[in-house]
């Protein structure tokens, strides 16, 4: 299923009309023309800013004679991450508009190779650029090698696929991430000895392999009285994760720590309280509504956290820069990794 986010383009009327002032009035503020009180400066320049409105741009997008088409590539199911990806993409809608870009959301499944590579073949012609949360598999790199050849501009979005021909990847440096997560479960565990679980969505998805490998370094290197248990895959539903945890912790009575790779977080977060295990410290993933509620309620002791709405951003700039033949801004398209608390919840 695929989504259209647009917006009717804005005038300069439309701000002359929003800001209260006369449209030569909104020429004289844009050229920086004398004239003008300093109070109905502000007004039009909030009124600009507001709409993200960018004449300058708007004409240089219209001289070009044709809108450019992006889709990403989106993992289906509810995942409140890629959800909100998805949302601070449609409040871009105007930015977009002015730049006579067009946006379409592609739901696939990303965990099955052969149906997220036909959803990548089925692109084919049809965009200029494509952003992927991607599974790392032959077949998926095959892919967007195809499109990469096609002429179609592509960039890995969240979990990469760095031996294929992707122009660029947005994401955080996972292996950090991984790293960080050991070193809160392993502090926040303290002088207790123990087991730890590890719950995935899947180790083929670039991000959560590099995730678990950050996090088994730091394990094996800083805290080795905790005994890492292997890997369970939940593909990020919150039922599977629950079963498989469940089952976990009833095999295992001695569990102290908890890595929680990707989503799936509510159901891991019920398979702990159903067992009264309370006392397991649970790292993971992204503050969302139900991330914030568990690290307020104690039962979630940190989330790492990226930034949904600059990585949205990110993914659209640099797959414009890249249509425009522009160089990409690298310190500005980074994404940063925060550790958040229930004491520093934004």
């Amino acid at each position: 299923m695929a989504e259209t986010l647009t917006a009717t383009a804005l005038t300069l009327k439309d701000i002359a009309r929003e800001a209260g002032v006369s449209l030569a009035t909104v020429d004289r503020v844009l050229h920086n023309r004398p004239g003008v009180r300093p109070d109905t400066v502000r007004r039009v320049k909030e009124a600009i800013a507001r709409n993200s409105f960018q004449p300058h741009v708007a004409a240089a997008e219209l001289a070009r004679g044709r809108a450019r088409r992006f889709a990403f590539v989106m993992p289906s199911g509810p995942n409140p991450f890629m959800q909100q990806i998805e949302a601070y993409l449609g409040e871009m809608a105007a930015w977009l508009s002015a730049r006579r870009l067009h946006v379409e959301m592609i739901a696939t499944d990303v965990f099955d190779a052969p149906v997220l590579a036909s959803s990548l073949e089925a692109l084919s012609g049809g965009y200029d650029g494509v952003a992927v949360v991607a599974l790392d598999h032959p077949i998926v790199r095959a892919a967007i090698n195809d499109l990469v050849d096609a002429g179609t501009k592509v960039v890995t979005l969240v979990s990469d696929v760095p031996s294929s021909r992707r122009h660029h990847y947005v994401g955080i440096d996972n292996i950090a991430a991984g790293r960080t997560a050991g070193a809160l479960v392993g502090r926040l565990v303290g002088q207790r000895s123990g087991k730890v679980a590890i719950v995935a969505g899947s180790q083929g998805l670039r991000d959560h392999a590099e995730r678990i490998f950050g996090f088994n370094q730091v394990m094996t290197a800083e805290f080795p009285d905790l005994d890492v248990l292997p890997v369970l895959e939940g593909r990020d539903e919150d039922d599977r994760s629950e079963q498989l945890l469940t089952r976990l912790l009833g095999e295992h009575a001695d569990i102290v720590g908890l890595y929680n790779v990707g989503a799936g977080t509510q159901g891991v977060a019920k398979a702990l309280s159903d067992a009264g295990r309370h006392d397991v410290v649970f790292v993971g993933h992204d503050v969302t509504a139900l991330t914030r509620r568990l690290l307020l309620q104690g039962l979630m002791d940190a989330a790492i956290s990226q930034n949904p709405g600059h990585e949205a951003r990110a993914a659209v700039r640099v797959l414009l820069a890249l249509a425009r033949g522009e160089p990409i801004l690298s310190e500005q398209e980074k994404i940063r990794i925060d550790i958040v608390m229930r004491d520093n919840l934004p």
